[in-house]
């Protein structure tokens, strides 16, 4: 694998497992266990069989876990403390054998986007989950399924298609995120608000 598809599939595994990690891990370790596509730096340990029943016990648990709304949102803020890291090991693992300070390099940079992603997604979703009815709230954890999957795939097969279209993904959250914060804010002003004495 060249330099190229290594840095597609390092910034493919960071920017998806900020939306589903547990799909990401498992997704990657079948397609290189059925050798479908070769798994770049030291990933190969994504194909063992241990990783394997871990990480798609986990997905079958997030997959329900994501569409119960207020669920989601209590599912993310405790995957904020797995998501970024394991993206930044994704990431490093990919281009680890490109030298240590490529692989410290991707850790860094796939950390930032891994936690760009999960936090666009998450704050999202507590917007979301303030509509009283349930079904937006699985078209949208539906979306995110697609996405994941498409990306990792796109990544791996047409790198260039996929980091153009990540670049315009970045963008997309450089938009979204300050309206995404100021929502929050504002909804935890009203909350406050409400639960004041008086």
């Amino acid at each position: 694998m060249d330099t190229l598809d290594a840095i597609a599939a390092a910034a493919g595994l960071a920017w998806a497992s900020g939306l589903r990690l547990y799909a990401v891990v498992f997704l990657a370790g079948l397609a290189g266990r059925m050798d479908w596509l070769e798994l770049p730096g030291d990933l190969d340990l994504l194909e063992h069989p241990l990783v394997m029943a871990a990480a798609g016990f986990m997905l079958c648990v997030e997959f329900f876990a994501d569409k119960v709304p207020a669920l989601d949102s209590f599912w993310d803020a405790a995957h904020t403390f797995i998501r970024i890291p394991a993206g930044a090991l994704l990431a490093a693992g990919a281009l680890a054998d490109q030298g240590t300070a490529a692989a410290l390099a991707a850790a860094l940079l796939g950390g930032t986007l891994t936690g760009a992603t999960h936090l666009t997604k998450a704050g999202s979703r507590i917007a979301i989950n303030t509509s009283p009815e349930p079904v937006s709230n699985v078209i949208a954890s539906t979306g995110e399924d697609g996405m994941a999957v498409g990306g990792l795939w796109l990544a791996f097969t047409h790198p260039l298609v996929f980091l153009a279209l990540l670049a315009l993904a970045v963008l997309g959250m450089l938009w979204l995120l300050p309206r995404v914060w100021r929502f929050l804010t504002g909804l935890l002003h009203w909350v406050a608000g409400k639960q004041a004495p008086g």
